[in-house]
C-alpha cells in the first residue's frame, strides 16, 4: 500500500517546493523504491491551459493531454516518471464537478458544502488512480499556508493523515529563515510562525525544510525543532544550489531522504544508489566547450515560461559535453525598420523558435527563420516556430509571397490555419473557431511516421515515433507540394498521412522544424535526440566561426 507524503510551503511563495518534491522523489527513487508525484492547485482555474505565462509560466503537457502546472516538469524530468491528468488538480475543476453533480441531483437533496463535499472531492483526487505497487505518493501543494483559497486543501490534508494513521501519512513544511544583513543573523521567526500556522489548521508536520542563503548554524536548528515540535534531524537546510541537478544529492547529504523513511518507521531501507545524478553533474560542471543558442520568442522576460525548453537545451549540452549559454531575444525587436537582424544573430551558433500564441512578434520570428536558412546557421523550429519557418519558406523559396495564417486574421495564402478535425483514441475530435479556448487544442501524446531516408529519422533512430501537442493551428497540407519544391521537405506526417509534424531543408547543415513540443520528454540522464543533435550541430557550427 502506499505511503503518503504531503509538502506544504510557508512564509513566501517560490520556495522550492515542487523542486524539492522532485529530489525527493529522485532520492527514494535511488533507494529502489516506486514513487509518483501529484500537485494540488488552490487557483480557480479549471487548468492552467487559458492563462498567461505572465502569470503562471509555461503550461506543461502530459501524454493523456492534460495542461498542467509547470511542476510536473520538475517531477518528469527527476524521476522519468510520466505525469498523467490524474496528477494535477485545481480549485476550479473540484467546483465545476462538484456543481455538476449539485445540478444533476446527486447529492439528493443535501446542502452542498466546502466540509464534507470540497475536501472529500479533493481526498478522492489525493487517493485516486494509484498503481498496486507504488510506494511512496508525493502531494505538493501549491500556494502559501494561511491563504484563504488554500484551506480546503490543508483541511482535506488533515482529514486524510487522520484516516491514514501514522505512519501512512506524513507532513513536511517548507519555510524561509531570511538572513538579515544589518545584524548578521539568520533569522527563526517566520519559520516558527509559519509552522504554528500550519498546527492550527490541524497539521503537525514532522519535518521541516529551511531555505536559507547561509548555513544554518546547530543553534538555529535546534531553536527551530525546540519551538517547532520536531527533530532537530528533522530541521533539514536548504541553501541555494549551483544547478537544480545538484539539489537531490544536496538534499540526501543535509538528511531529507533518511528523515522521511524515519518518519514512515522504515528501517534497514537500501542505501541509495546516486551513479545517475553523478553522472549528471559531472557532465554539467565538466564542460569541454559551450556554444551560444539564440532563442527567439515572446515571452523572453520570464524564463519560466520557456521552462521545459531551457531544461531540454542544458540537456542537449549534456549529451555532448558542452556548456550551453542561451541568448534570449524578444522576436519584436526584429519587427523595426532599423532592426540589426544579423548582427544580433551572428554571434549565435544555433537559433531557436519556439511555441507561442498570437500575432506579436511573428515577423521578427520570420526575419530569425530567414537568417538561420540563409546563414546555414542550424535552425530548430517548435511548435509556432515550424509554422513560421514554413511561411518564411513559402514567402521566400516558394513563390507564395503573401503566405501567412489564419491565426493572425485571413490571409490570401492560408500556409498555417486552424484544425478543424483530427483523429484521437476516443475517436473524431471537432472545434470551431471561436468556440472556447480551454482544453479544445490537439492535447498530448500523438504518433508520427517519419520518412525513412530524412534527417529526423537518422536523428530518431526510426521512423516511429510518438510526440506531445499542444496547438490549434497546423500547417495545411495543400501547401505541401510548393513547398517542397521551394527546398522544405515534409519529413514527418500524421499516420493518415494528413497532418504535417516535421519539416526539414536537406540543403542545410541543421534546419528542421516540429509540431510537437519535444521539450516535454527531455531529461538530464536521457537527452531528447532533437536537443541532443541541435547541439551538436551547434558545436559544429561553433567551429567554423
Amino acid at each position: 500500500m502506499a505511503r503518503f507524503i504531503f509538502i506544504t510551503g510557508g512564509v513566501v511563495s517560490s520556495l522550492g517546493k515542487g523542486l524539492m518534491a522532485a529530489s525527493l522523489a529522485a532520492l527514494l527513487q535511488a533507494r529502489g523504491y516506486k514513487v509518483r508525484i501529484r500537485k494540488l492547485d488552490p487557483y480557480l482555474n479549471v487548468d492552467p491551459g487559458t492563462m498567461s505565462p505572465y502569470q503562471h509560466g509555461e503550461v506543461y503537457v502530459t501524454d493523456d493531454g492534460a495542461e498542467t502546472d509547470l511542476d510536473l516538469g520538475h517531477y518528469e524530468r527527476f524521476t522519468g516518471v510520466p505525469a498523467r491528468q490524474s496528477d494535477n488538480i485545481t480549485t476550479g475543476r473540484i467546483y465545476r464537478d462538484i456543481i455538476a453533480k449539485e445540478r444533476r441531483g446527486d447529492y439528493l437533496g443535501a446542502t452542498v458544502q466546502v466540509v464534507p463535499h470540497v475536501t472529500n472531492a479533493i481526498k478522492d483526487f489525493i487517493g485516486s488512480d494509484i498503481d498496486p505497487d507504488l510506494d511512496f505518493m508525493i502531494c505538493e501543494v501549491g500556494g502559501t499556508v494561511g491563504d484563504i483559497e488554500s484551506l480546503p486543501f490543508i483541511e482535506a490534508i488533515r482529514q486524510f493523515r487522520n484516516e491514514r494513521g501514522r505512519f501512512d501519512a506524513i507532513s513536511i513544511h517548507t519555510t524561509l529563515v531570511p538572513y538579515i544583513a544589518a545584524a548578521g543573523e539568520l533569522k527563526t521567526k517566520p519559520t516558527q510562525h509559519s509552522v504554528r500556522e500550519l498546527t492550527s489548521l490541524g497539521i503537525q508536520p514532522e519535518i521541516i525544510v529551511c531555505r536559507c542563503e547561509h548555513p544554518l548554524p546547530d543553534n538555529e536548528r535546534a531553536k527551530i525543532a525546540l519551538f517547532c515540535n520536531v527533530r532537530k534531524e528533522a530541521v533539514i537546510p536548504a541553501l541555494d544550489a549551483k544547478s537544480i541537478y545538484a539539489v537531490p544529492a544536496q538534499y540526501h547529504a543535509a538528511g531529507l531522504d533518511a528523515e522521511v523513511l524515519r518518519a514512515f518507521g522504515i528501517e534497514n531501507a537500501p542505501a541509495p544508489n546516486m551513479a545517475r545524478w553523478d553522472d549528471v553533474m559531472d557532465r554539467l560542471a565538466n564542460p569541454e566547450g559551450e556554444v551560444t543558442i539564440g532563442v527567439v520568442g515572446k515571452y523572453v522576460v520570464l524564463p519560466d515560461a520557456y521552462k521545459s525548453l531551457t531544461e531540454a537545451l542544458v540537456h542537449g549540452g549534456m549529451a555532448n559535453r558542452v556548456k550551453v549559454n542561451i541568448k534570449w531575444l524578444d522576436a519584436e525587436l526584429f519587427e523595426h525598420p532599423e532592426a540589426e537582424v544579423a548582427a544580433t544573430l551572428e554571434p549565435c551558433h544555433g537559433i531557436l523558435v519556439p511555441g507561442g500564441f498570437g500575432e506579436r512578434g511573428s515577423e521578427g520570428k520570420i526575419a530569425a527563420v530567414e537568417f538561420a536558412r540563409t546563414r546555414n546557421v542550424p535552425y530548430f523550429g517548435i511548435c509556432l516556430g515550424m509554422q513560421m519557418a514554413c511561411i518564411e519558406g513559402a514567402r521566400n523559396t516558394a513563390g507564395l509571397a503573401k503566405a501567412g495564417t489564419t491565426e493572425f486574421g485571413q490571409t490570401e495564402e492560408p500556409v498555417v490555419g486552424l484544425i478543424t478535425e483530427w483523429m484521437t483514441a476516443e475517436g473524431l475530435q471537432k472545434r470551431e473557431a471561436g468556440g472556447d479556448l480551454g482544453g479544445t487544442m490537439r492535447l498530448g501524446a500523438y504518433d508520427a511516421k517519419l520518412t525513412g531516408n530524412s534527417h529526423v529519422a537518422s536523428v530518431y533512430g526510426g521512423t516511429d515515433i510518438s510526440e506531445r501537442h499542444r496547438h490549434r493551428y497546423e500547417v495545411n497540407a495543400h501547401y505541401k507540394d510548393a513547398l517542397e519544391q521551394g527546398g522544405l521537405v515534409f519529413s514527418g506526417m500524421s499516420p493518415d498521412g494528413q497532418l504535417p509534424e516535421i519539416v526539414e531543408r536537406p540543403d542545410h547543415p541543421w534546419f528542421i522544424g516540429v509540431q510537437f513540443h519535444p521539450e516535454l520528454k527531455s531529461k538530464p540522464f536521457d537527452p531528447h535526440p532533437l536537443f541532443a543533435s541541435f547541439i551538436e550541430a551547434a558545436v559544429k557550427q561553433s567551429r567554423l566561426v
